[in-house]
């Protein structure tokens, strides 16, 4: 399965905690922004592994992005042979929202979020996730890896059923931003597989800008142009064959 081989497109935003803006034709200004960031937010502390700065994941003015990252804007991903990416685009804007990363059976989705400067989200961005999963009949436990305190849920596929739905959440504060990931596949019940899904977490580099973003507005990610031309190329390709069939279409309406 090559690099750009799957193309998602999201049917409905998945935030953690309200992290995107509900009204999403509302842009605050540069002010407002400054402004926000500035409000009484919970004051939580930052939460990160102690060697992040080391070994990520990364802040865009730690480590330079050279070699074999893929540049999306707020996040540039470490590709690695057999590791398939897609994009996840919203129906209502079209805008990108997220990152899927399939590897050896299993998924992670990645998203980066503005944070205020001196405190953390994933404290009670998780708390909030908890009490959500267990209102919908579910289990959340908080355990402690490698990458810091993560979260695992468990909510029935269908109410009422035994069959669960296992995702576990990792988290990272950096400065001035906030990155999740949401794992799922053989890597919630394989540990060995779980550490693989860490060590690429641990390998993205977020990209802040420099631009006022309130705190818990998801920072903007872009289409490479690699991947555009693709997209691009498989919808003319798309088009051409719609084209094709309804004059076969036609044609055997004329015979008839």
């Amino acid at each position: 399965m090559g690099l750009f081989d799957i193309f998602k497109r999201k049917e409905e935003t998945i935030k953690a905690d309200r992290l995107v803006v509900e009204d999403e034709d509302a842009e605050a200004t540069a002010e407002e922004a400054e402004a926000v960031e500035e409000e009484d937010f919970e004051d939580f502390a930052k939460e990160a592994p102690e060697d992040r700065a080391e070994n990520g994941p990364f802040d865009r003015g730690e480590i330079e992005a050279e070699g074999a990252y893929l540049d999306l804007g707020a996040l540039r991903i470490p590709m690695r042979e057999g590791l398939a990416l897609r994009l996840e685009f919203e129906d209502k804007t079209q805008r990108v929202i997220a990152v899927g990363l399939d590897y050896e059976g299993s998924t992670m989705q990645v998203q980066a979020f503005a944070s205020p400067r001196s405190s953390g989200l994933w404290r009670d961005v998780r708390t909030k996730l908890a009490a959500q999963v267990k209102k919908q009949g579910g289990r959340a436990e908080e355990k402690v890896a490698e990458v810091g305190t993560m979260l695992r849920t468990s909510v029935p596929i269908v109410q009422g059923s035994d069959k669960l739905r296992v995702v576990q959440f990792l988290g990272v504060d950096g400065p001035r931003w906030f990155l999740r990931g949401v794992v799922s596949g053989q890597a919630t019940s394989d540990e060995a597989k779980l550490e693989q899904m860490i060590e690429i977490f641990r390998g993205v580099i977020v990209d802040r800008g420099d631009r006022p973003v309130p705190p818990r507005d998801l920072l903007a990610l872009t289409v490479p142009e690699a991947m555009a031309n693709q997209m691009a190329a498989s919808a003319a390709q798309q088009r051409a064959q719609r084209t094709a069939m309804a004059a076969k279409q036609r044609e055997q309406q004329a015979g008839q």
